[in-house]
């Protein structure tokens, strides 16, 4: 990608970011065991090319992030950006490309939940933590 990407402001977040793009997806994979992807993203009121660090799980073939921000009471900004550009590029581990997001509903998310939960413990928390409904987000590959 020869387009100048913005790096996540938050310090471990934009360390990570850059470790795991600079080896070419072989290191900085991992989130307290957890496996993550880069996401590259289009900011909506800047159209700013943005890239964060996300824990993923599958769904067949497509890769699931949760819109936690921690428990936070706001959605992450990220999540905002895709509900208004969805067209995204991923780096999983070695391999980059373009997918689309699209959040669940909420009966694929309660499917899903309990994976991502065993995937990495803290969302339970997380969920009991905030009044908002934490959204999952599908992310399919855009072939071609």
């Amino acid at each position: 990608m020869s387009e100048k990407v913005e790096i996540s402001p938050t310090g471990w977040v934009a360390k990570q970011a850059e470790l795991y793009e600079s080896s070419g997806g072989t290191k900085g994979t991992t989130i307290q065991g957890a496996p993550c992807l880069l996401l590259d993203y289009v900011g909506r009121r800047t159209g700013t090319l943005r890239r964060t660090v996300l824990i993923y799980g599958k769904d067949g073939d497509d890769y699931l992030i949760v819109a936690s921000a921690g428990g936070a009471d706001a959605h992450p900004k990220w999540f905002l950006n895709l509900q208004e550009n969805p067209d995204v590029q991923l780096r999983v581990e070695t391999e980059r490309f373009a997918a689309r997001a699209e959040t669940l509903s909420p009966e694929d998310k309660e499917r899903v939940w309990p994976g991502l939960v065993e995937l990495f413990a803290p969302y339970a928390e997380y969920r009991k933590k905030t009044k908002r409904d934490i959204p999952v987000v599908r992310l399919r590959r855009v072939q071609g």
